[in-house]
């Protein structure tokens, strides 16, 4: 059975939703996925008389397109869309069927505005918590637009597709015959690709905010939400609502939420501050801070947003190596999420660098999937918690090398090892594998910066402990700045001391802007 009574249970609620009559056009052979895809159509089938199912020649077997009645959406699934990508399957239903689809009106546009025929195929794994936000994205442009269609195509299913495309990270986007992108990326940043910008005369023409958050994780978050509920005039401006927490998969560490998932996170805390007046200008980068008669934040598209106070939560990313081979090779064999792209190595050999927690956590994740893995520790012992470490050494397929400094990725048209210096005896060696995880830490944000809020040695802004930073009016939170811990949890604390700081430097030294 492949779906069980509560899931069925569920289904069906959303199932009664559909304002339209929907036709299913599955193609299928012999195998067994494809007998399993019959059982889900038939599945949805049974469950609502506004489905029907037909029998069709797609371009892959097993596959299945989810179509109005008299036309077809774009929308194809090959594969069995379940795991992470069942949620993919509901809304497609829905949105094909009648139910507008969760878009700002500005983005609707955007994607309106698109005349160039675009077909894209998404390749994802069923564990990939990432896959299914870029899968439900590409669905909702081919809803919105005729002009675009979409395939999301499980690897598992496909996995000649996948040798034969050297796919070793996931989601793996391609536009036509062309590597279009790879990892998480979001509706905008997906529009902003194909060219459909906004246009930032859109920004330029907004009125001063009072409070003007840099960044959407949950540092930002908080800081506008507090601000919001001050009744003062507050705007976000986020390259990525969420940040880095979209990367994470399992959270279990947020008191009084005992146990979810990065992405569903970041979804309540949009709707959350969806439920204040918040300006959220999503898909944009700050170029530039200045201090004038306002504060001057200028946007990498020219556009300048003014504000009476600002709040940098520009947060940080994962910190990438820097050797040769780590660029050439990423998505073909270099990876920074074990979650979602481990199971592509199922039976090989790979390293993880990084003797933290998140290097030692991800060795023990891929432990259970891969044939071998070897662990690359800079310092002369691993630094992650003793627990993970003992963990991690019970395991009979892990390897740990120390001082061990990356000094290539070596492939041919994918990774096939890795160079590293011992740093002890000075000795190059080598290391013959399939996948390299980078797993050292994080890097803030913070570049734009360092002509004018003052940064310590590590790039981080420095702040006291109301979030003040060198400049009046300026204030920072979160991973992005000096803060002892970086913590979903304390950011989200940063957050509000920042923003009850903004609102006391407003009140007593500039006038309100009217919200």
């Amino acid at each position: 059975m492949l779906l069980d009574d509560q899931i069925k249970a569920q289904l069906k609620q959303y199932l009664a939703m559909l304002e339209n009559n929907l036709v299913l056009k599955v193609s299928v052979g012999e195998d067994e996925v494809s007998k399993n895809m019959m059982e889900l159509v038939q599945t949805l089938d049974d469950m609502s008389d506004k489905i029907t199912v037909e029998k069709a020649s797609l371009k892959r077997t097993p596959s299945f397109s989810v179509n109005p009645v008299g036309s077809d959406s774009g929308i194809e699934f090959a594969g069995l869309p379940l795991g992470h990508e069942f949620t993919s399957l509901v809304l497609a239903l829905l949105q094909v069927g009648g139910r507008a689809p969760k878009v700002d009106e500005t983005t609707i546009k955007r994607i309106q505005a698109i005349k160039e025929p675009m077909h894209f195929e998404t390749y994802v794994s069923l564990t990939c918590h990432n896959c299914p936000d870029v899968v439900q994205a590409l669905n909702i442009m081919a809803v919105l637009n005729p002009n675009i269609s979409h395939t999301m195509i499980e690897g598992g299913a496909y996995q000649a597709e996948v040798k034969e495309r050297e796919i070793l990270a996931v989601p793996a986007i391609y536009r036509g015959d062309d590597f279009f992108e790879g990892g998480r990326i979001t509706l905008d940043e997906i529009l902003d690709k194909v060219g459909s910008t906004v246009d930032a005369a859109e920004f330029d023409s907004k009125e001063p905010f009072d409070v003007l958050v840099v960044g959407g994780g949950p540092a930002g978050a908080s800081a506008a939400i507090y601000s919001a509920r001050k009744g003062i005039r507050t705007g976000i401006v986020a390259d990525r609502f969420g940040g880095q927490v979209n990367d994470t998969l399992s959270i279990e560490n947020i008191i009084g939420t005992k146990a979810t998932e990065g992405p569903k996170f970041v979804a309540s805390l949009e709707a959350h501050v969806a439920d204040y007046e918040i300006d959220v200008m999503k898909s944009q980068r700050a170029a530039r801070i200045e201090k004038k008669d306002l504060i001057e934040v200028e946007l990498e598209n020219g556009a300048v947003l003014k504000s009476k106070t600002v709040i940098l939560s520009t947060g940080a990313r994962y910190r990438q190596l820097g050797v040769k081979g780590e660029a050439e090779f990423k998505n073909k064999g270099v990876a920074y999420c074990p979650h979602c792209d481990g199971p592509l190595f199922k039976g090989k050999d790979v390293a993880v660098v990084g003797g933290g927690n998140s290097g030692v956590e991800a060795a023990i994740d891929l432990a259970g999937i891969v044939n071998h893995v070897t662990v690359l520790q800079a310092m002369d012992e691993l630094r992650a918690d003793q627990v993970l470490q003992d963990r991690l050494r019970s395991l009979p397929n892990v390897t740990v090398i120390t001082d061990a400094l990356t000094s290539e990725v070596t492939g041919d048209s994918t990774v096939n090892g890795l160079s590293y210096v011992d740093r002890v005896s000075g000795e190059e060696k080598h290391i013959e594998l399939d996948g390299v995880f980078v797993q050292i830490g994080l890097l803030p944000n913070t570049e734009f910066l360092k002509d004018s809020v003052e940064l310590n040695k590590h790039g981080e802004i420095i702040v006291d402990r109301n979030g003040k930073t060198n400049i009046p009016g300026v204030f920072a939170a979160g991973d992005c700045t000096d803060s002892a811990h970086k913590q979903i949890i304390i950011s989200m604390g940063a957050g509000a001391t920042a923003s009850l700081s903004a609102f006391d430097h407003i009140i007593r030294s500039v006038e309100l802007v009217e919200a």
